[in-house]
């Protein structure tokens, strides 16, 4: 499968990395553009693009940034084709993103994510640390294999999304819709809990 993720920090290259390996063809962006990511995107076996370019050409676009950055990026998908699916990876943290008065009345990240870029998302892997993603991943079937929440409203996309949770490693949990995601949220139970 092609996937862009943008996003080349802890959890954006080590996605990069477990999908490369599992087979698939990565694109990876940053926010400073490619030639400061082209030694990463080489040792992990992704090609280093634009923001502009992670987004074409592709069935997958992962979103690994910063939370707060999210309304950067709404122009970006103007010309993405409907069928692409977009997975949010991202958590809301007030300290380094500021203050978001929707989220901090109670709307889920994920929704508000969606509406910022003006494109259903999925929300995968971000109830997990990056060091959990790069180190305990397993193969199907292994013992211990940790599961990982994935919510969303659009079957198809969230079954990609399950697709790709699995080929980096762990288990995929459909843990409902996209208003349901606030359950996988930084302070709640399904979060960092392994």
């Amino acid at each position: 499968m092609k996937i862009g993720i943008i996003g080349a920090g802890n959890i954006g290259a080590t996605l990069a990395r477990r999908l490369a390996a599992s087979g698939h063809e990565v694109k990876l962006a940053n926010s400073k553009g490619p030639d400061t990511i082209c030694d990463l995107a080489r040792d992990i076996g992704a090609t280093a693009v634009s923001k502009e370019e992670a987004v074409q050409g592709v069935a997958v676009i992962v979103l690994a940034i910063p939370f707060g950055r999210y309304p950067d990026l709404a122009s970006l998908f103007n010309d993405v084709p409907a069928d692409v699916v977009v997975i949010d990876t991202s958590n809301y943290y007030p300290f380094r993103d500021g203050a978001i008065a929707e989220v901090d009345g109670g709307k889920p990240e994920s929704v508000w994510v969606s509406e910022q870029i003006g494109r259903p998302v999925v929300k995968a892997w971000n109830a997990v640390l990056a060091v959990t993603l790069a180190e305990r991943g397993q193969p199907n079937e292994a013992s211990g294999r940790i599961a990982i929440p994935v919510a969303g409203d659009a079957p198809k996309a969230k079954a990609t999304a399950v697709q790709l949770v699995e080929a980096t490693g762990f288990d995929a949990l459909d843990s409902g819709s996209l208003s349901d995601s606030w359950r996988q949220q930084p302070g709640t139970p399904a979060y960092c809990t392994e």
